[in-house]
């Protein structure tokens, strides 16, 4: 948070301490911050100066001139939403700010022979072991990067996740196949408190570099998707739900808060596509159609 507070304005700094009184992640934080900072540049005065012509207008700026992702676009929504109705008290604004329309997009799956190669791809064992707790438990990137040694409970067979999206801790299966491969790393590097530490070793991993391990992991197993840590998290949503777990337990292993977050794995599974005649299987046609 040291970069939060160098340029820190007093409209700044209130609006740092309400994300802070309501419990927001360090991360949104950072993000909310900067949408808004980036609002303001955009027209060269405060904020607090800006109004409905100028949301729609910075809007139309991201979404045609600078034709960011649609994740960037909702990122700043929020910022927006929150920034009007908490920090400056103007709900009425949020007329204006409406919520754009989430694209459908089916996640990139990868087979389990892809996943096991993938997985065995790298020499280096500490990376081997990142991607395969990725995909043994389902984990986020930040999840991931938050582990530390204490958090595996090989008593009870179970990772202990805290603080998840929307600051929840939950618990997620250890697999009997994980905890050799974290044993053996353990005692291979010595982390300590972090399970997977940075530079320096005081600190966790960052998400970047996760990513880095996870492209290069791809490209080493000579894989033609582009490979990244949800990927992962996708494959072992699908990987379970095909093997027959229902999507309760998959939601809760994933930690959504909601199911329908988790029914978009119902879209990709071969087993519900197989299983699900065709309406032309039964008209009454000739074979040689």
């Amino acid at each position: 948070m040291r970069t939060i507070h160098s340029r820190m304005t007093p409209l700044r700094q209130r609006m740092l301490e309400d994300l802070q009184l309501r419990n927001y992640s360090p991360q949104t934080i950072r993000c909310y911050l900067r949408c808004i900072a980036d609002f303001a540049k955009h027209f060269g005065v405060s904020p607090a100066h800006l109004g409905p012509e100028q949301v729609r207008t910075y809007q139309l700026f991201l979404v045609q001139d600078k034709q960011v992702s649609w994740t960037s676009v909702v990122q700043t929504v929020c910022a927006l939403r929150f920034f009007y109705r908490i920090t400056l008290g103007r709900p009425a604004m949020l007329e204006y700010i409406p919520h754009p329309q989430r694209p459908f997009t089916l996640p990139t799956l990868l087979s389990q022979a892809e996943v096991a190669a993938l997985l065995s791809a790298s020499p280096n064992l500490k990376h081997r072991a990142i991607l395969t707790t990725l995909y043994a438990a389902g984990l986020r990137v930040s999840e991931l990067c938050q582990l530390q040694v204490t958090d595996i409970d090989s008593a009870r067979m179970v990772l202990r996740v805290r603080q998840g999206k929307g600051q929840h801790d939950r618990y997620v299966m250890l697999s009997p196949k994980l905890l050799p491969l974290l044993r053996q790393y353990w005692q291979q590097d010595k982390p300590r408190p972090w399970l997977f530490p940075g530079h320096p070793r005081t600190r966790p991993i960052t998400t970047r570099a996760v990513y880095n391990i996870c492209r290069d992991a791809g490209q080493a197993a000579h894989l033609p998707k582009a490979i990244h840590p949800h990927v992962l998290r996708h494959c072992f949503a699908t990987h379970l739900l095909e093997a027959g777990v229902d999507l309760r337990r998959i939601q809760l292993l994933l930690g959504h808060r909601s199911l329908r977050t988790t029914s978009r794995y119902l879209h990709v599974t071969p087993q519900a596509l197989h299983a699900t005649p065709s309406p032309l299987d039964a008209l009454p046609l000739e074979e040689s159609l």
